[in-house]
Formats: structure tokens, C-alpha cells, sequence
């Protein structure tokens, strides 16, 4: 049975979408806005994740981050928030038959804050020491040095958390300049999965959101192309695994081929029958844990290699990994491998939409992001199109010596050596 869903739009512009799944015994509720870590100035690195912990701290129905917690809950239900360098989250997990409560508390949060000066003092201690937590975790901050390589000294390339510095200076003041600026309704999509209609989840939204005045927001800047100018990154650190990254700037969530970009992934390095997991570590022994992903943004995205391996190990590491990498470029897949990676996408991707939850997530992200959902059926087919020249074509637009750059974590980690494995 094919999945469907509906989109509906208030008067004042929030768009809403519902995928209804009637043997559901749940209902998940997102509202996402349009404003991640790429639309912050630098004086406000770090404000779009600093005030999604604030939305949870008390509103003027539920002054306490107790009350918001106990209502959902109360109800058997789960609440949670994320943010990224495009958008923001809020979600709700609930009984099916507790819709109304999980839009209530949502929208409470999203409309009413109290942004209180004295939970905004405790929570940046708390939100330091996250940026802290993440700085001693050598993979995490592997991938933070990555980012910066990738796309240097821009919005896109900053910490999605900020820095200690940026903060510790937000005040009461910029969180409300934030909310009023980007939680705008052309900016909000409300969407629920689950045991549910459009008609409901229209009336529901339109007594919570429909009195909020028509607004449209700013535009943000865009990355510019190329690498950064400091594109091999490296801190060096007394630890018993230097942590790896390698890192291409790649393409768009728009892009015609961002799909066989992910059937060339799958290829790289997803998954046990992937030619890194298989060359790294089941025939070499040189890593625990080796892989690659992709992530896509508005106009920008990179594939990403990541490895932990014993520091004697990194230069070979890096030698294989870059071997595996212009194999791509240079030689076609061969066809039973292909037909292996284009089904795991296709089945991976098609598991990963079994639930409230991942409903929400896909329709929710697709229609903040692109204004569109791709259909599932679409996106299966597109997947099983793609061949080994598409594959070998991408590869050579993306897999250069000028598109590499590299992070490294670990023992006598060193820019220089990192240059000269390309040279």
C-alpha cells in the first residue's frame, strides 16, 4: 500500500501536513521552522540550539519545564526538540487519542516562552557544558574540525552549538528578537503522522496557530563554493585512537544526482558489505568503526568518510580510503555491487518509514526544506534508474585532489602529514 499524505495551508501561511495511518495506536506531531545554525550571525553562533532548550523551560500555561514535561508525559507520551544548520525541531509522541494535548503543549512552547532571565542564566551553563562535552569526545570534534575544513569561516562551516564565548553573551532580549524574526507562519510546518485526518489536524492547528499575524522572514546567505581556506584540520591530543575525517564538498538536497550520490555512498561506506568496512577493517584490521554518509543542505552538502583507527595506522588508513575514493572515479562499478547498494538504499530507505515518527520527520523536513515531498515511489524509482556511468560520472565531478579536505584527532596529529597524502 503506498503511503500517502496531505497538505493543507492556513490563512496566514503555515503550511500543514498530515499522513494519515488509521491502525496506528500513536500520532507524532512535529513543527519545524525554517531557521537553523546557517541563518545566525556570528555575534549569535549557537542561538537557534540555545532557545530550543529555552522553549522547554516554562510557558505561560505550563510555567515550568516540570509542567510541560508531566503533560505529555502524563499521557504516555515523549517530548524532544533537535536542531541543525537549517531548521529546528519540536516533536511530540503520543496515543493516538491524545492528539489535541501534543498540539496544545507544542504550540504553547513555540508561542507562549517565558524566556525567564533566571532559567536563561542556568540553562547557558548547561548548554557550555554540552559545547564542553562535545570538545572531549574525539569523534565529535573530529567532525566539528570537518566542517570548518569543509566550508571554512562561513554560517554553514560555524558549530551548531556555538561557542563558550558566543553563549555566554545572549541575552533575554536576542531570543525574542529570534523568535520574532525567523517563528514566523511562512517559516512553520506543523506535521502529524499517525491515527488522524487532515480534517483534524487542520482544525487543531487552526485554534492554535491561525491568530498568528502573516510574516515573512529574512533570506539567509549562501555558502560560497569551494573548501576552506584551512582545509586540513588537526588537534593533537594524548589519546589511545586518532579519529579520522575525510570530506568533499558534494551536492544540494536539490540536486538531479543527489541520488546516485547515495547509491555511490552505499557503495563507499554503508554498511558491512561496504568496500571501506570490507578493505579497513575486515581485511586490513585497521579500524573498529569506518564508514561514510552524506548530508545535503539548501545549496551546499559533503560526503564524509570517518574512521577510528591506533595512530600508527592513519597513514595507511588514509592511503586506502583515498585509493577506495579515485577507484570510484576511475573504474565502474560492477553490476552485482551496484544491484547490491541500490537495494539497500532502496530497502533501508524504505524501512526507515515504518513510523509516526519517520513519517513525520520525511514530510516535515521535505516541505520546510524544498517546499515539496518527494513521493516514495518517486524516490524508489529514481534510486533503481541509477547506473554505474551515473555513478563513475558523479564520482569524477566530486573525487579531486582541490574537493578533499581532512580532520584528524589523536597523537602527533599534523596538518602537513594530512597535506602530503594528497600530493
Amino acid at each position: 500500500m503506498t503511503t500517502t499524505w496531505q497538505i493543507d495551508q492556513l490563512d496566514n501561511g503555515l503550511r500543514l501536513v498530515t499522513t494519515p495511518m488509521p491502525t496506528a495506536q500513536s500520532a507524532n506531531v512535529c513543527i519545524f521552522v525554517g531557521v537553523g545554525s546557517r541563518m545566525e550571525q556570528r555575534r549569535l553562533n549557537g542561538i537557534c540550539h540555545y532557545l530550543e532548550h529555552m522553549l522547554f523551560k516554562g510557558t505561560i500555561n505550563r510555567p515550568s519545564a516540570l509542567d510541560i514535561a508531566q503533560a505529555i508525559e502524563g499521557a504516555g507520551g515523549a517530548l524532544n526538540a533537535f536542531t541543525n544548520r537549517e531548521y529546528t525541531g519540536y516533536w511530540a509522541h503520543v496515543p493516538y487519542d491524545r492528539l489535541d494535548l501534543a498540539v496544545d503543549v507544542l504550540t504553547d512552547m513555540v508561542r507562549n516562552a517565558l524566556l525567564d532571565t533566571a532559567e536563561i542564566d542556568r540553562e547557558r551553563t548547561v548548554i557550555q557544558q554540552e559545547i564542553r562535552r562535545a570538545h572531549d569526545l574525539p569523534a565529535a570534534w573530529t567532525g566539528e574540525l570537518l566542517a570548518s575544513a569543509c566550508y571554512g569561516d562561513q554560517p554553514i562551516g560555524w558549530p551548531i552549538a556555538g561557542s563558550i564565548e558566543s553563549v555566554e553573551a545572549m541575552q533575554r532580549d536576542d531570543f525574542r528578537q529570534h523568535i520574532a524574526t525567523w517563528y514566523v507562519p511562512q517559516n512553520i510546518v506543523l506535521a502529524v503522522a499517525g491515527n488522524t485526518t487532515p480534517e483534524q489536524v487542520k482544525a487543531l492547528a487552526g485554534e492554535k496557530l491561525s491568530s498568528l499575524p502573516p510574516q515573512s522572514c529574512p533570506d539567509f546567505e549562501r555558502a560560497t563554493d569551494g573548501l576552506g581556506e584551512q582545509r586540513f584540520q588537526t588537534e593533537a591530543r594524548d589519546t589511545d585512537q586518532a579519529n579520522l575525517a575525510i570530506g568533499l564538498r558534494a551536492f544540494s538536497r536539490t540536486d538531479p544526482d543527489r541520488y546516485v550520490l547515495a547509491i555511490l555512498n552505499a557503495v563507499l561506506g554503508r554498511g558491512m558489505s561496504s568496500r571501506l568496512f570490507k578493505e579497513v577493517r575486515e581485511r586490513r584490521g585497521l579500524a573498529y568503526s569506518v564508514g561514510s554518509s552524506v548530508s545535503r543542505h539548501h545549496d551546499t552538502g559533503v560526503l564524509a568518510v570517518s574512521a577510528g583507527v591506533a595512530p600508527q595506522n592513519v597513514d595507511e588508513t588514509l592511503k586506502v580510503v583515498l585509493d577506495e575514493l579515485f577507484k570510484l572515479a576511475n573504474e565502474p562499478v560492477p553490476e552485482d555491487e551496484l544491484t547490491r547498494a541500490r537495494d539497500y538504499t532502496i530497502g533501508s530507505f524504505r524501512l526507515s518509514l515504518e513510523t509516526t515518527i519517520s513519517l513525520t520527520q520525511w514530510t516535515g523536513e521535505n516541505l520546510i526544506a524544498t517546499g515539496e515531498i518527494e513521493g516514495i515511489d518517486e524516490v524508489v524509482d529514481i534510486v533503481r534508474a541509477v547506473t554505474a556511468d551515473d555513478i563513475q560520472r558523479i564520482a569524477r565531478r566530486l573525487i579531486r585532489r582541490d574537493n578533499i579536505a581532512m580532520a584528524l584527532v589523536g597523537p602527533k596529529a599534523d596538518a602537513a602529514m594530512l597535506e602530503k597524502a594528497l600530493a
